[in-house]
């Protein structure tokens, strides 16, 4: 039977829709910044993200190689967006989805989904990615226990960055001619920066692609040092990740900037009130990693960054003024002060150690100083973790004639990295899963904390009245 011919203007299905998405100039938020800055605004796909991309491609995929077939269940953990992108293709295909979300997810992306006819399961977000608690365990007890189950498995699945080597890098390509210098994305399963950075890299040679990590995540750390440090608990959604999911090609990374949770959402509200880009909160980290990154420049150059999704799916967080002051990004000022504030009411040098350096070395900076760790210094000068007495006392007890050793192979990551303008609930926070905190800036090691420094910095302020 012939196929009628479609309506003059029409497209076949909305999955048709998905791409060609604009490119928009930044004009306020970037004030007092030479360099130039564009976004790419992925909201405007249909089902509100770029991961309506990652989801068709996935599926794609998996019907090519037998691995989906008609009445299939599709399953996958996911922040909300591929979740969308996946639900809204399996609407059209006639496929059941069940995905698991972490708890700290919004109301709107849980509603957005089972819109869709999906089934959601939600897990806590504060467990290691082993536990049998996580949202990845759980995914893949599903896919083991669900009849005609196909995993989607963004975290692992090449058809993910595959989708945005095929898709939005030609697009970026395309559109620009190559007409810019700087591609800035944020940090999560590595499917933009891997897939879009791929294909920009062969086009443009001399790209600068920035990496965008919210503290928290362990991916900052590891491209800096190389070590995994332990990840621990931050609100922003969709980016950062507590494991390396191996759809993330870190070689193809020439940098990453650090954001936290405050200056995200922050940033979130004024993409909205200034801009009208009705975009949701990694687009704010985003955007504040590439202001970030366009401020340490020493000439202007031209940076596109890529805006992932909406702030539909935030309006009960980020852009809901109780629940940002219960969560205290709304103080006009932190009563408890920054990061910044320790540094400065206890000046003090920071101590450092090189990694050729040899445990007699160590031993004696320890006693002189009074302290039970130090931070290492590489080759460049650059951090690149701690020795602490207990791993000394661990190793000489094995190797009691092996005082001359280096330290280098003592070397640990059990500490979190954070920026001065860190605000010191947060920090609060962090000490929960971490026994030091390193404060850099700009690469530069200013200082080292712990839990006594927190504890002295509070007992010295002064009570409140009232």
């Amino acid at each position: 039977m012939t196929q009628p011919k479609l309506m003059k203007g029409s497209v076949p299905s909305i999955l048709d829709t998905i791409g060609d998405t604009p490119i928009v100039k930044l004009n306020h938020v970037t004030e007092g910044i030479e360099s130039e800055i564009y976004v790419k605004v992925e909201y405007l796909n249909p089902a509100g993200s770029m991961k309506d991309r990652v989801g068709l491609n996935i599926i794609n995929d998996a019907e090519k190689r037998g691995m989906l077939g008609p009445g299939g269940t599709i399953i996958e953990a996911t922040s909300g967006n591929t979740g969308a992108g996946l639900a809204m293709v399996a609407a059209i295909r006639g496929y059941k989805c069940i995905f698991v979300m972490p708890d700290k997810m919004s109301a709107e992306k849980v509603d957005a989904l089972r819109a869709y006819g999906a089934k959601v399961v939600i897990c806590p977000t504060a467990v290691e990615p082993s536990d049998p608690r996580s949202y990845y365990s759980v995914a893949r007890r599903l896919v083991e226990e669900t009849p005609g189950a196909y995993y989607a498995n963004q975290y692992h699945n090449p058809a993910n960055p595959e989708a945005h080597f095929l898709s939005t890098g030609p697009e970026i390509f395309e559109q620009t001619q190559g007409d810019f210098d700087v591609f800035v994305s944020g940090m999560g399963t590595g499917g933009t920066l891997s897939g879009s950075g791929r294909y920009l890299k062969e086009k443009m040679p001399n790209l600068t692609i920035v990496g965008v990590d919210p503290i928290g995540s362990l991916y900052y750390e590891y491209v800096k040092t190389g070590r995994m440090t332990k990840a621990f608990s931050y609100y922003v959604e969709g980016i950062g990740e507590d494991f390396l999911p191996s759809t993330m090609n870190l070689d193809i990374l020439d940098d990453v900037v650090q954001v936290d949770d405050k200056e995200c959402f922050m940033m979130t509200r004024d993409l909205v009130r200034k801009e009208g880009i009705f975009c949701g909160g990694s687009c704010g980290a985003a955007v504040m990693g590439a202001i970030k990154y366009a401020k340490q420049l020493k000439e202007p150059r031209r940076i596109l960054v890529l805006l992932p999704d909406n702030a539909q799916k935030y309006l009960s967080k980020i852009f809901n003024d109780d629940w940002m002051r219960s969560n205290g990004f709304m103080d006009e000022e932190d009563a408890t002060g920054t990061v910044a504030h320790i540094l400065t009411g206890k000046p003090r040098q920071v101590l450092t150690i090189q990694r050729d350096a040899t445990i007699r070395n160590a031993i004696g900076m320890m006693k002189e100083h009074g302290i039970s760790q130090i931070p290492v210094l590489d080759e460049s000068g650059r951090h690149c973790g701690l020795v602490s007495e207990i791993d000394l006392l661990n190793y000489l007890v094995e190797n009691p004639k092996s005082v001359e050793s280096s330290i280098a192979d003592l070397v640990e990551g059990n500490y979190a990295t954070v920026t001065p303008h860190t605000r010191i609930q947060l920090l609060r926070n962090i000490f929960n899963d971490a026994k030091v905190v390193l404060v850099i800036e700009n690469d530069e090691l200013k200082g080292l904390l712990t839990k006594i420094d927190l504890i002295d910095f509070i007992a010295d302020q002064p009570l409140s009245k009232g």
